[in-house]
């Protein structure tokens, strides 16, 4: 197909497209704890649904998580195989009230479609299903379309699924759309990502609450100390202080301050944290959050010491760390640190590798040639990513030689994880589009090498 041929055949596939990813945000699989996971199993049924409509060889598979979806189509003798990877599973919606609009009901408003999971990561399945509709049997290439279904929950099947069935899914390229672009009217191509380390840890000052007049003064109670062992994990300037982690300034761009504050929604007068350059404290630094503590609510809270306080820390890495060492590096700071003799536990939650991607070569080239033409012109910009997918480590282990693109339908407004998550309209067309560009171009790099 020429190059006007796959504009218009996107064109025409892209009213459908758009009435199949609605159906899939209506679909709330959440696979965290809790939830009721029917509906991940529903959410993998109508994928490989859609699968089987592209002409896929279509199952659906497990290996003690949530399901994922497997589709395969062989390539045209000569052609490359490609790996098209995206996650049905969506993030827990939060707080309802500070939606706009129902989560799980697809709204338009201003060029964006709203709901969760309308960007993250339903409309990467999308873009890969439209790029296989816009070809039909005309495919260029081989596929296999793997679609997980716990990636918000820490893929901890993933492994498993990967190796249980590397046969059918070996592969030349891997296209993975779980990312973003740099902005608006700008593409990207992510290089590196960050890892991850998750752990709890709760201090103990007393076996049980006792009077806080009676006993204050000299007897600590857990949530002080706490907050005193928190306070130590970064500097005046909101640099981590833990001892060991990895940190680098290497950020090939910059991100400019006052679209950095609109775009996270800092408040009137907040400072920004951390020194240097704020792709570097985001890309290429490590970073450390306190996502929640477990202490009395203040609605319910007695005059009474806290006998016992518990908090979750997140700690992203970067580029070049190593989570089990990043861990013990935490975890000996917080033992290190703790005040006043408190029993301190700390429990691991889950960790995921950070990853660098040598973005050079043929296929790198053709990405961006595809981008260019989507983007009317524009180069698209090499970004690091702050935040993590861990299983990109796995698979460039398991497919050392394959050209590893990650991709993205996100914006910064998209609002991913957050209340009121949304695709631009406009630029969920040009994903498409280059999408389907970018198998024509690694099937005619395959001819070229082949």
């Amino acid at each position: 197909m020429s190059e006007s041929e796959v504009r218009a055949a996107v064109a025409r596939e892209l009213p459908g497209v758009r009435a199949d990813l609605e159906r899939l945000v209506r679909i709330p699989g959440i696979a965290f704890e809790g939830f009721d996971h029917s509906h991940v199993e529903r959410s993998a049924e109508a994928v490989a649904e859609l699968l089987r409509g592209c002409g896929l060889d279509t199952k659906i598979v497990r290996s003690g998580g949530q399901p994922a979806v497997i589709g395969t189509r062989p390539a045209p003798p000569g052609a490359p195989t490609v790996l098209l990877y995206a996650h049905h599973d969506v993030q827990p919606v939060g707080d309802r009230s500070l939606w706009e609009s129902d989560p799980f009901e697809p709204v338009e408003r201003d060029g964006r479609l709203y709901g969760r999971g309308a960007a993250d990561d339903k409309a990467g399945i999308m873009a890969h299903v439209a790029a296989l509709r816009a070809f039909g049997d005309r495919l260029p290439v081989g596929v296999v379309l793997f679609v997980e279904g716990e990636e918000e929950y820490g893929s901890d099947s993933l492994e498993r699924l990967l190796a249980t069935h590397r046969d059918e899914i070996a592969c030349d390229v891997i296209v993975i759309a779980d990312s973003a672009n740099w902005d608006i009217g700008v593409p990207a191509l992510t290089t590196s990502l960050r890892g991850i380390v998750n752990c709890f840890v709760e201090l103990r000052t007393l076996s049980q609450a006792v009077h806080s007049g009676m006993f204050g003064g000299p007897v600590p109670d857990a949530l002080t100390a706490l907050v005193r062992l928190l306070s130590t994990l970064h500097d005046d300037a909101g640099n981590v202080t833990v001892e060991g982690l990895v940190g680098r300034e290497e950020a090939s761009v910059d991100y400019p301050e006052d679209r950095f504050r609109a775009e996270a929604g800092l408040v009137e007068g907040g400072s920004l944290i951390g020194t240097g350059r704020i792709t570097d404290r985001l890309w290429t630094k490590p970073a450390l959050a306190i996502l929640g503590v477990d202490a009395p609510a203040t609605a319910e809270a007695p005059n009474a010491l806290v006998p016992v306080a518990k908090a979750k820390l997140s700690v992203r890495l970067a580029p070049g760390d190593d989570p089990k060492r990043a861990y013990d590096a935490l975890r000996a700071h917080l033992e290190r640190h703790t005040p006043w003799g408190a029993q301190v536990t700390i429990t691991f939650e889950h960790d995921g590798a950070p990853c660098v991607i040598d973005a050079t070569g043929p296929m790198f080239d053709a990405a961006r040639s595809a981008f260019r033409t989507a983007w009317d012109g524009t180069d698209p910009v090499d970004i690091g990513v702050g935040g993590s997918i861990p299983f990109i480590a796995t698979f460039q282990e398991l497919f050392p030689e394959a050209a590893i693109l990650v991709t993205g339908v996100e914006d910064p407004h998209a609002g991913a994880h957050g209340p009121n998550e949304s695709l631009h309209l406009g630029e969920f067309a040009r994903v498409c589009l280059a999408e389907a560009l970018l198998l024509a171009k690694v099937a005619e790099v395959g001819r070229q090498t082949g």
